[in-house]
């Protein structure tokens, strides 16, 4: 128990030092150990990414620094699922959601820290980055079997495309579907419940818990979440 208590707590150090290589060497120790793969995706992965959160809330780092983690997380991710049998992920009900920030809008802070703490919480994660068209949205959710959309809007002038997403789903009787998820800046309750989208998030800590709600998976304990926001 020792020894695995010491290889999660290094596991985390590294990620928070955006230290890969590293990362890769305790992550094979942690799989030689037998350590269950889902508790330290849904633990240890998610309380540094709590710890990024309060950092970059702080000013102590920035979005390059999140950036940077993002990418260690996702790649022990990948080494702890590969050690999973075929077809593992699907079983267990991982959710896949398509995430971006909505035509004419580049802004990508709060978008980004979302998706890292949905990848965090073992939400299969497709970000397609800020601009991203209408239709665009509607086909990467077709083609990734989506089971949420989640749409960033940090301009007034851009929450429209918010609410034509939904609208062309609509169109082409595919809205039952996809849960479809808003938030950013200037996005209130009142304006998804106008649009018609099934959840708001107010910032990613809300966006993860709305995400679970949507999807019927089981609530984050408040103590992995506490301190992060988008």
């Amino acid at each position: 128990m020792k020894q695995e208590q010491q290889l999660l707590a290094d596991l985390k150090k590294v990620i928070l030092e955006y230290a890969e290589d590293r990362a890769e060497k305790i992550t094979q120790k942690i799989i030689e150990a037998k350590i269950d793969p889902l508790q330290v995706m849904n633990q240890t992965i998610a309380e540094a990414a709590r710890e990024l959160g309060d950092k970059f809330e702080s000013g102590e780092i920035f979005l390059p620094h999140l950036v940077m983690a993002g990418d260690v997380m996702a790649r022990v991710s990948e080494l702890l699922e590969s050690t999973l049998e075929e077809g593992a992920i699907e079983q267990m009900g991982v959710k896949t959601i398509v995430i971006g920030t909505v035509q004419s809008d580049v802004h990508s802070i709060g978008k980004d820290i979302v998706a890292m703490l949905l990848k965090a919480n073992s939400f299969k994660t497709v970000d397609l980055g800020v601009d991203v068209p209408c239709e665009e949205f509607v086909r990467q959710a077709k083609a990734r079997s989506a089971d949420v959309i989640a749409l960033s809007s940090l301009l007034t002038t851009t929450m429209p495309f918010q609410r034509e997403v939904i609208q062309i789903l609509e169109a082409m009787e595919e809205r039952g579907n996809y849960k479809v998820l808003v938030g950013g800046g200037p996005v209130t309750g009142g304006w998804a419940e106008e649009i018609r989208a099934d959840g708001y998030g107010k910032d990613a800590v809300e966006a993860v818990v709305t995400a679970k709600r949507l999807t019927g998976l089981p609530p984050t304990e408040p103590e992995a979440m506490e301190g992060v926001s988008g």
